[in-house]
């Protein structure tokens, strides 16, 4: 016999939409995680209904792995976390998509970030991965810094470290400039030997695409490469003037999450690095913690933050 709690147990789900990929968890009532998926990037800035799909995959893959049917979407209620619309264009873009669940509550990654890494509480959060963005909440109060996407800002991202290492080597391989341990490995990378061809080769690629030179790049680095050192440098000094920036907003916390996380505190003066703590949850599940957050005062209304 189903008892009157689980008959009246809501269904959460999280989702964390990036320029690289996009990752769901559903939840209950009791904090229990269901099931989870991944799939596909998701910044609507990259490609809107390309990002809905990756929200709708990895969904699907969520409930298949919570051993849940396909109808179950329609009982979902959604916090949804979206790398791009902090602009306010994407985020009406995304406020009216007709989508299939009981209801959509939806803010930025970086909120979800934030919330996930403190527990739901008030704190900041630097993110370096493909992009770069700093993210702080104090009391009513919250303020992004840099996040002006790629190719025009996320300097330390994967992307913005990618973009500068294939800009050395089309130089070295016009002869403009000698050849460095970081031009042999992007050679390496993409298995090239002429500037047309390492053209042709990353010609209207994503984000994600030129991140994945960043190890390559902190590998070249530690090899004593010039150029390299210069690009991590370059990249270590934005991230220490932004923890600088952060901190002087008081925040509870500060953690730094991301695929470069590690690389990048590494090398961040020591009186920087030990401000920072281990996040608490992902940003997924900071997406469940906003969902509740946004669902518990009105039932049945979908809303999205500002």
């Amino acid at each position: 016999m189903v008892s009157d709690l689980e008959k009246e147990n809501n269904l959460y789900l999280g989702i964390d939409g990036g320029g690289s990929k996009c990752r769901a968890i559903i939840s209950d009532d009791q904090d229990r995680v269901l099931g989870t998926g991944v799939s596909g990037p998701a910044n609507p800035l990259h490609g809107f209904q390309k990002s809905l799909d990756s929200i709708l995959a990895a969904t699907h893959l969520a409930l298949n792995d919570a051993n849940l049917g396909e109808k179950h979407i329609a009982q979902l209620i959604a916090g949804i976390g979206l790398a791009g619309v902090n602009l306010p264009a994407l985020y009406q873009q995304v406020q009216s998509w007709q989508h299939p669940f009981k209801q959509m509550h939806l803010t930025t990654d970086l909120d979800i970030a934030s919330l996930g890494a403190h527990g739901g509480d008030d704190g900041a959060v630097i993110i370096v991965g493909t992009g770069s963005c700093g993210f702080v909440s104090v009391g009513q109060q919250k303020l992004t810094f840099g996040g002006h996407g790629f190719p025009i800002g996320d300097i330390a991202s994967g992307a913005w470290m990618g973009l500068e290492a294939i800009r050395h080597t089309l130089q070295v391989l016009d002869g403009f400039k000698d050849s460095s341990i970081l031009s042999d490995s992007v050679k390496s990378f993409y298995q090239v030997d002429e500037a047309l061809t390492l053209s042709e080769k990353v010609a209207g690629r994503s984000s994600r695409q030129y991140a994945k030179l960043a190890k390559v790049i902190f590998n070249a680095a530690d090899e004593g490469d010039l150029t390299a050192n210069a690009i991590v440098n370059q990249g270590i000094d934005y991230i220490s003037r932004m923890t600088r920036s952060i901190l002087s907003k008081s925040p509870k916390r500060l953690s730094m999450i991301g695929g470069l996380a590690p690389l990048v505190l590494s090398r961040l003066p020591d009186y920087l690095s030990e401000q920072f703590v281990e996040p608490i949850a992902q940003p997924e599940t900071g997406a469940v913690l906003f969902a509740r957050q946004q669902q518990a005062p009105i039932s049945g209304t979908s809303k999205v933050a500002s």
